[in-house]
């Protein structure tokens, strides 16, 4: 795969990834809504609702996005099969990168744009995060 092809596929991928991440963090905010009316239960037991369920809605994009890349290894036959494609996609999706599978000369680009996405992702799951911590904490004055 040339360089160009690497960057455009890859950067499609991307997008890809992020707007899948942007649709599950928008549905959990909806849904942090309609849980947040329920103002019955002490203020606790609402804050890890609510957080929990922030959480899991972050934890499940980003799980996705590491299938969607392990997809997209083996159908470009960059790896040999979904397994290896998955432990390969975790690992440089969290940056982590342990270098006991490696990926061949010619899509070493392609496949660092799986970290770009990882990067990128998990500074809107902290934002999100943040965000609904920070009102919690505003609103139970």
């Amino acid at each position: 795969m040339t360089v160009t092809m690497q960057i455009l596929s890859g950067g499609l991928i991307l997008a890809l990834c992020s707007l899948v991440h942007l649709c599950i963090l928008t549905g959990a905010v909806r849904l942090l809504r309609l849980l947040g009316e329920d103002s019955g239960k002490p203020y606790g037991l609402r804050i890890v609702k609510l957080m929990g369920t922030g959480l899991a809605a972050a934890v499940s994009a980003h799980i996705i996005q590491v299938w969607m890349w392990a997809a997209m290894f083996v159908v470009t036959e960059t790896l040999p099969d979904f397994s290896e494609a998955v432990y390969f996609s975790l690992a440089t999706y969290t940056t982590l990168g342990y270098g006991d599978v490696v990926v061949g000369k010619g899509v070493r680009i392609f496949a660092a744009m799986a970290a770009v996405t990882g990067l990128l992702n998990f500074g809107l799951s902290t934002a999100f995060l943040v965000g609904i911590y920070s009102r919690l904490m505003r609103d139970g004055r």
